[in-house]
């Protein structure tokens, strides 16, 4: 059994990989579609979890850590979005207070 999990782990930590360049990327769905094929094979191994070698451990540790990485990714890009969504609504509002005043800006 403890091959298997090493399996669902080493397959764990090459989707993380792959998750962390989605978030890179900011493909929502590709990142959706990754996480849940890795959340199936990471509660497999949550069952073994008292098997696992000190090699395992250290794969569920980098698998963390990308985790950790993509997440902020997704955090920076929706920050990014934000701002960009922000200075939108500065300009229409702009536009309206001139537009309401009768000026012509241009």
């Amino acid at each position: 059994m403890s091959g298997t999990v090493h399996q669902a782990l080493e397959r764990a930590l090459v989707l993380s990989h792959q998750l962390l360049a989605a978030a890179d990327r900011s493909d929502l769905q590709e990142l959706a579609r990754l996480d849940a094929e890795r959340m199936r094979l990471l509660q497999s191994v949550r069952l073994e979890q008292h098997k696992l070698s000190a090699g395992d451990w250290r794969v569920l540790k980098e698998v963390s850590e990308l985790n950790d990485r993509a997440i902020g990714l997704v955090e920076h890009h929706r920050r990014i979005k934000e701002r960009a969504m922000d200075m939108a609504a500065v300009g229409r509002r702009a536009v309206a207070a001139y537009s309401s005043t009768g000026c012509n800006p241009g």
